[in-house]
């Protein structure tokens, strides 16, 4: 007697019940309205989270500071910045950073300043170097009023490209033989919206653009995990599921494959 073939899970497309599901208006309506009542909820959470960590980094700042190259040691750590930083030259200016810091918008926390505080060194005049990503007020925000929690529809309706202007600023290099964007500027290809080349990490500062969005790697996973990236413990957790996932998989290898598999949550 000859058995019957199984079929694989999923291969009767005609009868699978999630397909072809239909969304009404109302529906549609209800969940948008849900989505934004989430997204006010966030910023809320968001604003009180950098006004309660605040005092933290500031105490963190004083150590910091007490400690060669915090920051430089912290920033290469990070692998896309460490990329960026590419030149010799860059990695020698970097090393002069002894301080920096994030002023955020009172009201608008998703807009800041990086601001870095260099000690004296041969390269440019400049103590600080800023980059600024300010909030440019759409024209629906004219008239608004902000709710009890200080938020308005505007800032629900946020959008980086439109609401966000980048500004740079000249460096005063101190001699064009250490005028590092110079050196190693940019480099545009045709028809690319991304330089080919970054040149010098400091193009950073000097462009009125973030292409490589620095800014945000610095602001959100390199400031708030500063120690970490420090002490370069920042990807011991990613390192270990990943080892941990790959383990699975090769374990899978060797299950029936008509079976259907079950995945476990990354964070489970």
């Amino acid at each position: 007697m000859t058995g019957k073939k199984r079929a694989s899970p999923g291969a009767d497309v005609e009868k699978n019940p999630l397909q072809g599901v239909e969304l009404g208006e109302e529906d549609a309506n209800k969940l948008q309205g849900i989505q934004r009542e989430i997204a006010r909820a966030e910023l809320i959470i968001e604003r009180e989270a950098h006004h309660r960590l605040l005092p933290v980094y500031e105490k963190r700042r004083a150590v910091a500071k007490a400690i060669p190259k915090f920051w430089p040691v912290a920033l290469m750590n990070h692998a896309d910045i460490a990329y960026y930083v590419q030149h010799s030259s860059d990695q020698l200016a970097l090393s002069y950073l002894e301080d920096l810091w994030i002023v955020r918008n009172a009201m608008e926390s998703r807009c800041y300043t990086l601001e870095f505080y260099f000690k004296e060194n041969n390269f440019f005049s400049d103590k600080i170097l800023k980059k600024e990503y300010k909030r440019v007020l759409p024209p629906a925000a004219a008239g608004e009023e902000p709710d009890e929690d200080g938020i308005t529809e505007s800032m629900v309706d946020f959008s980086w490209e439109r609401d966000v202007k980048i500004s740079g600023s000249k460096i005063q290099w101190k001699d064009p033989s250490k005028a590092l964007t110079t050196l190693h500027p940019r480099e545009k290809a045709d028809e690319e919206e991304e330089p080919a080349e970054p040149g010098s990490f400091f193009n950073f500062f000097e462009h009125a653009d973030d292409p490589y969005r620095i800014g945000a790697m610095i602001a959100s996973e390199i400031f708030p995990d500063a120690i970490e990236h420090f002490l370069g413990t920042a990807g011991d957790e990613l390192d270990s599921e990943e080892e941990e996932s790959d383990e699975d998989d090769e374990d899978e290898d060797e299950i029936d494959l008509e079976q259907p598999r079950t995945k476990r949550p990354k964070n489970a």
